[in-house]
């Protein structure tokens, strides 16, 4: 077996396996062997079929199996005594002519390959990068500060609808009758809503319900009646206002300052509007961090001057991913694709470089961090540690979430380490400009 290596740049390898009748000869007696053993063929004990009758079964599977074995031992060889990293696998040749399976014959097969480039950079406090700090206004206090409390308010009766309220509404159409439904207001069609605005509780209007709730699964669950049944029903129903909910923003008061702060970490008026502050501050910081991250990624793959070898990247994927995209698919989500491998390979030169590692420490505090993010979606900012804990390790465990968490804290400790060896200019900006830098 002869392999013939050409190697048209750094990058790409055009393989040719020469493979005679006398590589494949012993191989494909054994397979042969193996498959009188094992064939259970009426008239015959099993062992014990005659070889040109296995023959004459098994041969060409034979032939095939044993070629393939020699091809996949011999690439496999190749790549490990040269110490190729690889990018993907690889894969036949577009020039490989049709080989003809033959006993006896001789075959050559082509195979293209390309390999990852060497990252080698170096860094130092002459690398300067930008970071944001910004600062906070009055104004962003106090939108903060507003959010809040509407975050943990609640409905209360009302004297006259406003277009974000509620009602409460006996929906009746002759002898079909819907009590004491909720209506939202904002759920309402723009076009129809203002024959919401301003009733009071004993005001009734008459609603063309089709075009005032457009949604038909929401229109169903309304009227409590089937999707279905809706094409059959008259369009027009008059509603009888019960009450009026609106929503209220939650007062000032102990009883909010410990749902929002928990329990005893605010006294006060003063120290509520310190704390907004310290959580706009907190946010504001994040904001910052992420972008010193995305502007240092870019930074350094730019300054690796990574180069890929795109045509055979554009095949593998196809091939990798056969039937889940086309090549258009492929071409059009490309340039994010290189941008993710090319800090692929840059994060793991740095970590290399700097021998940043990644514990397990360290991950189930980023899924603590992940779990005390979620629980605060929903308005628990709160939540005690055991809970939390629980809910990361719950996390870690699905492959999915624990690989991108994993991710995540490479980049993280990649990121920190950069920032030891190169300098960062400060620099004050408000929260409106930094939002409009590209």
């Amino acid at each position: 077996m002869k392999i013939s290596v050409n190697k048209p740049d750094e990058l790409n390898i055009e393989l040719s396996l020469s493979i005679a009748a006398e590589d494949y000869a012993e191989p494909r007696k054994k397979k042969l062997n193996d498959f009188r053993r094992k064939a259970e063929i009426k008239g015959f004990r099993k062992g014990m079929v005659p070889m040109s009758l296995v023959e004459k079964m098994y041969g060409q599977q034979a032939l095939v199996d044993s070629v393939n074995d020699i091809i996949a031992e011999n690439l496999n060889k190749y790549i490990q005594d040269e110490q190729l990293p690889i990018v993907g696998e690889p894969l036949p040749s577009e020039t490989q002519e049709e080989n003809v399976w033959e006993l006896g014959k001789d075959f050559v097969f082509k195979f293209d390959m390309a390999v990852n480039p060497t990252v080698d950079f170096e860094l130092s406090k002459d690398d300067e990068l930008v970071y944001y700090n910004i600062t906070s206004s009055e104004a962003a206090r106090k939108e903060m500060k507003e959010n809040l409390l509407k975050q943990y308010g609640s409905l209360e009766d009302g004297k006259e609808t406003k277009a974000d309220d509620f009602i409460v509404a006996d929906i009746v159409q002759g002898e079909n009758q819907v009590l004491d439904t909720y209506v939202a207001l904002r759920n309402v069609a723009e076009a129809c809503r203002a024959q919401f605005v301003g009733l009071k509780v004993g005001d009734s209007i008459d609603v063309n319900v089709n075009e005032a709730f457009t949604n038909e699964t929401d229109r169903a669950a309304m009227l409590k009646v089937q999707k279905e049944e809706l094409a059959e029903l008259a369009p027009v129903w008059n509603f009888t206002v019960k009450s009026v909910k609106t929503f209220a923003p939650a007062k000032m008061n102990k009883e909010t300052y410990d749902k929002i702060f928990g329990e005893g970490n605010v006294k006060d008026a003063s120290e509520f509007d310190a704390k907004v502050a310290e959580r706009l501050s907190a946010e504001y910081a994040q904001e910052s961090d992420f972008r010193l991250s995305k502007d240092l990624r870019e930074y350094l793959v730019k300054k690796a001057d990574v180069k890929l070898p795109e045509t055979f990247l554009k095949r593998w994927l196809l091939v990798a991913n056969e039937g889940k995209f086309t090549a258009e698919d492929i071409e059009k989500e490309f340039p994010l694709f290189v941008e993710d491998y090319k800090w692929q390979l840059v994060r793991t030169y740095l970590m290399n470089k700097y021998s940043v590692t990644v514990s397990q420490e360290d991950l189930l505090a980023s899924a603590k961090s992940f779990a005390a993010y979620q629980y605060a979606m929903y308005g628990m900012n709160n939540v005690p540690e055991e809970h939390l804990e629980s809910y990361a390790k719950s996390i870690l465990e699905d492959n999915n979430q624990s690989r991108r968490i994993y991710e995540s804290v490479e980049n993280e400790r990649t990121i920190a380490a950069v920032k030891e060896q190169i300098s960062l200019k400060n620099k004050k900006i408000s929260v409106e400009k930094f939002r409009d830098l590209k």
